[in-house]
């Protein structure tokens, strides 16, 4: 088990192993909305079936991440900052959860035919309730474990959130999902619940089974992981918070190398972000994937991920959380660039012809085959760059300030990310092609990865 690390003073007990996976159960509770909702179920039923023009729907899914993004980026900060004064991070969360359940479960009035607004409007509230929490559960994270080992925590507790999302997902799609002519689910069944998927009931059932998922799942966390005890007031909270996100702004200035850390992070995770919010929209669109082939399809990039998480957490812990990041984002990008350069009867952008005929079923084109094939690549990836980021950030700050840097981080994940959709949206809006948007994500990769192999490790280092 993970090596506990003893705190004295104002800092909260040393973390029992009860307490270690209470927190790491906290991605298990809240994986299910990322896969399912946003990336793999709900998303590409958004742009396939709830509207009757995909190319529209596509740009207003991304203009809802867009919204999201700008309120994360600004306020996430200014949370952090508040938390380290206020003390305890789990009223933070509970706070915010209670937010994201009610959303949630409106998503399932998102019927085909309704005004967009309202599924737009629940999944801006969710999405920032979502990542709010994030950052304050994420900033306990340097008070649980010895800093050599929260790389394998972090990765440990990501594939563990994968494993959730993946639970989830199969359930969806065996026992849920339903082909709109047979009225079926894969295994010939009947949808549970009497759910029609004539009117996309199975892919809005998703909302609230996600939110009763995320609602009992975090209990663990709030039972047993220690959290610091109350600190200043509420308002004197808020004026000393911003107080010292100025300074912290101001100390960044000497603090080069975690300044850095954070522009890198502030790109790459532009283009991961939006491989995540994207990626099965896309598939959606080019190939006509419905809720099940997009489900099986994350069910498969989930399986991968786990594993990926697991061998990432042994790397992390061996060579480091950068060296980790770095091989990550490479594959991403190969990913990136095999997804784009593929099509009916090619890949490879036409130097490798491929076979056009359907052989019927699952995924019966070839290119179909390919997309999945650099879909494995994403999968074993997305997990431990973001896992080993959180990790590098938190070898390189003390416990006491994690509150406001991890408030930062979050900055640095949403702050420009934005652009990454709104390049996509406009790209795709004037050429008419959803290739032409995504190949827009390399650019985020790329320079992510060149700007991190210049930055020192830990960032805190000389």
């Amino acid at each position: 088990m993970l090596n506990r690390i003893d705190w004295t003073g104002t800092q909260p007990p040393k973390a029992t192993e009860k307490g270690i996976w209470g927190w790491m159960f906290f991605d298990w509770a809240a994986q299910p909305f990322f896969t399912v909702v946003t990336t793999f179920i709900f998303g590409p039923y958004f742009v396939a079936r709830l509207t009757a023009d995909p190319v529209s729907a596509q740009t207003t899914w991304s203009n809802m991440a867009t919204i999201s993004s700008v309120i994360i980026a600004l306020l996430s900060p200014v949370l952090g900052s508040i938390a380290d004064q206020s003390g305890s991070r789990k009223p933070w969360i509970g706070f915010f959860a209670v937010i994201k359940i009610a959303s949630l479960f409106c998503l399932w009035f998102a019927a085909p035919g309704s005004p967009v607004i309202y599924p737009v409007i629940f999944m801006i509230l969710a999405s920032i309730s979502a990542e709010f929490s994030i950052v304050f559960n994420d900033s306990m994270m340097p008070r649980l474990v010895a800093k050599e080992e929260i790389g394998k925590l972090s990765n440990t507790a990501w594939g563990l959130g994968y494993l959730g999302g993946m639970i989830v997902l199969i359930a969806v799609v065996t026992l849920l999902a339903a082909s709109p002519e047979s009225g079926k689910t894969i295994l010939g069944l009947d949808p549970l619940f009497g759910l029609d998927p004539k009117t996309g009931e199975d892919a809005r059932i998703t909302g609230p089974i996600s939110a009763v998922w995320y609602l009992i799942f975090i209990l663990p966390m709030f039972l047993f992981t220690p959290d610091v005890g109350r600190g200043l007031p509420f308002r004197t909270a808020v004026r000393s918070g911003l107080r010292e996100l100025r300074n912290t702004l101001d100390e960044l200035k000497e603090r080069r190398g975690i300044l850095k850390f954070l522009i890198a992070r502030m790109i790459y995770q532009d283009g991961v972000n939006g491989l995540l919010i994207l990626g099965g929209v896309f598939a959606a669109g080019m190939f006509g994937w419905a809720t099940i082939e997009i489900g099986i399809y994350g069910i498969i990039l989930n399986v991968v991920a786990i594993l990926g998480c697991l061998i990432a957490g042994r790397i992390d812990k061996g060579i480091g959380s950068k060296a980790t990041v770095v091989i990550s984002l490479t594959m991403l990008l190969l990913a990136t660039v095999g997804i784009i350069s593929t099509g009916p009867g090619y890949t490879l952008f036409g130097l490798m012809p491929l076979p056009t005929a359907d052989s019927g079923g699952l995924f019966g084109t070839a290119a179909e085959k390919a997309y999945i094939v650099y879909g494995l690549l994403i999968g074993l990836a997305f997990g431990p760059v973001q896992a080993s980021s959180r990790s590098y950030l938190a070898r390189s700050v003390s416990p006491e300030e994690a509150g406001r840097y991890f408030g930062i981080y979050a900055l640095s994940g949403r702050a420009t990310s934005f652009m990454a959709t709104l390049l996509f949206s406009l790209m795709t809006y004037m050429s008419g092609s959803p290739r032409l948007g995504m190949a827009t994500l390399i650019l985020f990769l790329a320079s992510g990865l060149v700007l991190l192999i210049r930055t020192s490790y830990p960032a805190d280092r000389a």
